[in-house]
This record gives structure tokens, C-alpha cells and sequence, in this order.
């Protein structure tokens, strides 16, 4: 499937409160001659490691047109009018939820929130009954977030719907690493070849997987580093089993700080998932802060021009100190903006928009 950009869909001239398009986007036309297509073959969005380096090309390309749009005085398209958007989620959440809320209406589309804690899992509906009712309903895509790794895949499997994985358990968020591979490649001009740091709960982080594997298909050398206790066995080379080998991304694995920042063009801090965590994996919070957190000190051992990342919600004085979680290196803000174009562009791939010929896809 490749989905072109072509079709006039946005309104031009009005008032304030309507919409004025001096430039095209997402939707419009682009030009005389041939339009630019983007391959994309995905019916779901489940986790990256299954989408091709072309295919997430295309999001980190069409997510550029999306900032195009969101940077107007008015920022609003028709482009998926008829669109339905269902947000279910069953875990709370500030930032994803609000960018795919705000993604989905600046393109016109219809978003709906179904909260779980007021709906009918209350009274003892299934995971399945829920999906095949927002099916029923006339769902285009389907937002979820589960408390259960692999809900999304059980969801996926029962739903005429395409459904997006806004973060599963400990296993993954695609979104999120779509939106930090965006950022990286915005701030400095490309992936391939980049070193990225991940310092903190690598083994409880569904951010860290998919990062890994979003930043490894892109060229990226990854480096995670953390307390042994939280670092998830079978990422070092001489402990994966022989079926894994081939399977799991290629990363470089350190205990030490200082170690593993030492080059880094890109250092991530990772939130200490404490509501995950059982057994007593630390010593203590004032423990992991003095071993592991992003000091001003510690980042200067990475490249000048480093960017300093975190996807949020972020617990200043553990993971990261306040000074630098705000400094001039910080890009966290920056981030979230970010996560609104890529949820856009991720919404307008989905919807096969162009060539409905294609919009099945695969699953």
C-alpha cells in the first residue's frame, strides 16, 4: 500500500473560525505532476518491531507536514472527516491520550473517548465484548492502553478496526518511539550512526522496547544503562539464547554512567517505574538518584550539542535533577509538541486515505 498525498481537503477562505490554507497540507494537493507516495502496509500499529525502516520513514516524513499544520494561526483540516477515533484507555494517562484527542480533531476526524472506569467493564465486559462494540459502532481506529502486555495483539484480532498500542504493560509504545525518533531526527538532521544513551528502568520501560527497536532499524547505536537489577536479561550478546540471537536488536549494555555517556549524542532518562516493580529491585530511591541520575555533571560527558530526552512523566530529583531537566540541552517540551504531528501522521497512514484500494493492509 502506499498512500499519496493528493485531493484537495482543506478549506480556504473564511473568517477566524474558519480555516485558511496559504500552503499545502496533509491532504491537499502538492503540485503539478506526481504526488509523493508513502509506503505503508500496516493495518494496526502494535509495536515496530514488525514496521520496516521505509514504512517509519514515512510517518518521521509525513509528521513534518503535520508541524506544518499545526504551526498555523488555525489548525484545522478536514482531512479525515468521516474518520472515527475511539481512545480506550484502561490506564491513566495525560500526554498520549490528549495528543491522539488533539491529533485526530485537528484533521477533522471523529474522537471519542470511552473511559472504562464509567462503561460496561465495570459491570464485567470483556476486553473482546468492548472492542467488538466500538467495531459495531463504526470505529475507524481504536486508541488503547492496557494495564496487560499484549492486550492490543487480543484486541487486534477481534476488530474490524485498526488498533494503535498507546502502551501495554511493560511491553511497549510504539507511538512514543515514533515521536522520539521524529525528534532526534528534527533536532539533529538524521538517525543512522547517532548514539543514544537510555539510562534507568530499562526492564519495566514499554518505551525502552520499542526505542530500541524504532532507533536500532534506523541506524542508530543504542546503548542502555541502569542497575543490573533493572536491566532485562538477554539484551547482552553473550546471554541470549540461540533462537534469540538473531531476533533481538543489536545494543550495547553498561552499569556505569559515566561509561555509558561518555560520546552519547542523545541521552534519555527513563522514569524509575515504581508501580511496576516487585521484590525490592533497589536499595532505596536516594540509592539509584546518587548511582544513576542525569546530572549537569554527568551529561557533559556526552558530545557537545547532545539533546537530553524523556518521554514523561518525569520524577525530577531521581532519575534526572531539576536544573538540567529544564536546561538549555532539554528537549522534553519539545517532545510532546512533537507527539501531536506524529499521532496525526500515524492517524492519516491508518486511515488509507488516497487508495482506499489498499486501506486493508496487513495485520
Amino acid at each position: 500500500m502506499t498512500v499519496p498525498l493528493t485531493g484537495r481537503a482543506a478549506a480556504a477562505a473564511g473568517d477566524d473560525r474558519e480555516l485558511r490554507a496559504p500552503d499545502p497540507g496533509p491532504g491537499e494537493e502538492v503540485g503539478a505532476g506526481a504526488a509523493p507516495a508513502l509506503p505503508w502496509s500496516q493495518r494496526h500499529l502494535l509495536d515496530l518491531d514488525i514496521v520496516s525502516p521505509a514504512e517509519i520513514d514515512s510517518v518521521l516524513t509525513l509528521a513534518e507536514r503535520m508541524l506544518e499544520v499545526l504551526e498555523r494561526r488555525i489548525a484545522r483540516v478536514p482531512t479525515l472527516r468521516g474518520f472515527t477515533v475511539f481512545t480506550l484507555f484502561y490506564e491513566p494517562s495525560t500526554r498520549t491520550r490528549a495528543s491522539f484527542e488533539l491529533a485526530g480533531k485537528v484533521l477533522g476526524a471523529d474522537v471519542v473517548n470511552v473511559s472504562p472506569q464509567s462503561a460496561s467493564v465495570q459491570k464485567g465486559e470483556s476486553l473482546v465484548d468492548t472492542v467488538r462494540t466500538l467495531s459495531a459502532m463504526e470505529a475507524n481506529a481504536i486508541v488503547m492502553r492496557h494495564a496487560s502486555a499484549g492486550a492490543p495483539y487480543l484486541a487486534a484480532r477481534h476488530s474490524a478496526a485498526s488498533i494503535v498500542n498507546a502502551g501495554d504493560g511493560a511491553h511497549a509504545h510504539p507511538t512514543q518511539a515514533l515521536l522520539d525518533l521524529f525528534t532526534i531526527r528534527r533536532q539533529l538532521g538524521g538517525i543512522a550512526g547517532r548514539r543514544v544513551v537510555m539510562i534507568g528502568d530499562i526492564a519495566h520501560s514499554r518505551v525502552a522496547r520499542s526505542d530500541i527497536w524504532g532507533l536500532t532499524a534506523m541506524g542508530a547505536e543504542v546503548v542502555i544503562c541502569g542497575p543490573p537489577t533493572l536491566l532485562p536479561r538477554g539484551l547482552r550478546a553473550g546471554e541470549r539464547p540461540e533462537h534469540a540471537r538473531e531476533a533481538l536488536p543489536p545494543v550495547r549494555v553498561e552499569t556505569d554512567i559515566r561509561r555509558a555517556l561518555e560520546g552519547a549524542d542523545v541521552v534519555m532518562a527513563l522514569r524509575l517505574q515504581a508501580e511496576r516493580q516487585q521484590g525490592g529491585l533497589l536499595p532505596s530511591l536516594r540509592e539509584y538518584a546518587r548511582l544513576y541520575q542525569v546530572t549537569a555533571e554527568r551529561f557533559a560527558l556526552a558530545r557537545p550539542g547532545a539533546l537530553l530526552m524523556h518521554p514523561g512523566p518525569k520524577n525530577e530529583g531521581i532519575e534526572i535533577a531539576s536544573d538540567i531537566a529544564t536546561g538549555d540541552h532539554s528537549i522534553i517540551e519539545r517532545q510532546v509538541t512533537n507527539g501531536v504531528a506524529v499521532r496525526m501522521a500515524l492517524l492519516y497512514l491508518l486511515s488509507g486515505r488516497g487508495a482506499p484500494e489498499a486501506a486493508g493492509g496487513a495485520s
